[in-house]
């Protein structure tokens, strides 16, 4: 018999008919699939690398960035704002010694250990050195680690700043210490330094001394007054006021003859050089004026210690 023509007996339920669907070939998605099957691709937890585009797009960022820069109109800019940041810093490094003097700096410290040895010594016992004159080579003073009568900034600069550390100190043991009290002492430390400067500037414009004696010298020599304050109030501090007195009244009289003999050669020398009479008018008040600078420096010292220790 045929399988056709059998019939199925009256009552039996009629069974579907299955429909073999037909294997989709590699590579191309099911036409009745209407999302793609992400279950073998990599995991995009916490832990997986996010996309760059969210869902298959390149990012905004990336595209703008990518944008900006194959624009030429960006590129012309970026190459402008570069060649214009060159040229400034060269105008700065060419003007730069106009408003602050780099090279003179450098050579105020340019000192070494040997040199700030025999310079406190000089300043302590200046009475057994003979030679003042500064050494010159082809016109230019030589470095102060060659010459021990050059004027430096290294000594003055850290005396000054010793100075205020010993008076916090001072201020502490006593318990009188603030921070608006020692920065009090040190703006009126400097205050006085600032004015010392101008003082004598003005004496020397108004006496019409031709002097190479520079502003930055001035604050060298005026300076070196700090190493004795900062003795006297230490001894001061382990002695008492007997201490101080002995230890600052040396390093007084000691400034006081650092200062006659230095500032000699540079005023006094060079009005002989001019031709200018050792008994004249003008040369009397360029001595009385290198007498004045000098005995302000033990007044100053005693001004700004006294108070430091009781």
């Amino acid at each position: 018999m045929h399988a056709a023509g059998l019939a199925a007996p009256a009552g039996t339920p009629r069974l579907p008919s299955k429909r073999r669907v037909p294997a989709s070939q590699p590579g191309m998605a099911d036409p009745h699939q209407f999302f793609d099957d992400t279950s073998s691709a990599p995991s995009r937890g916490y832990g997986g690398q996010p996309s760059h585009g969210g869902l298959g797009y390149p990012s905004p960022s990336s595209s703008h960035e990518a944008a900006f820069l194959a624009d030429p109109m960006s590129n012309m800019a970026m190459a402008y704002g570069s060649s214009l940041a060159a040229h400034g810093k060269e105008l700065v490094d060419k003007n730069i010694d106009r408003f602050i003097p780099v090279t003179k700096l450098k050579y105020y410290f340019a000192v070494d250990t040997v040199y700030v040895g025999k310079k406190l010594g000089l300043l302590v016992f200046p009475y057994l050195h003979q030679d003042w004159e500064v050494q010159y080579q082809q016109d230019t003073p030589v470095a102060p680690r060659f010459d021990i009568n050059a004027p430096d900034l290294y000594i003055p600069a850290m005396a000054f700043i010793t100075y205020i550390l010993v008076a916090g100190l001072a201020l502490g043991t006593q318990d009188r210490f603030s921070p608006d009290l020692l920065g009090l002492q040190a703006s009126s430390a400097l205050a006085w330094l600032t004015l010392e400067v101008v003082a004598i500037l003005l004496s020397l414009y108004l006496v019409t001394v031709n002097t190479d004696l520079t502003t930055i010298d001035l604050v060298a020599f005026l300076g070196y007054k700090y190493v004795g304050m900062i003795g006297g109030v230490l001894v001061g501090l382990l002695f008492g006021k007997i201490g101080y007195y002995v230890v600052l009244g040396w390093c007084c009289v000691s400034i006081f003859v650092f200062m006659i003999r230095t500032l000699r050669l540079k005023i006094l020398a060079q009005a002989a050089a001019e031709g200018v009479p050792v008994r004249g008018a003008r040369n009397q008040l360029r001595m009385y004026l290198t007498m004045a600078v000098a005995a302000a420096q033990p007044l100053l010292m005693y001004w700004l210690t006294f108070h430091l220790v009781r």
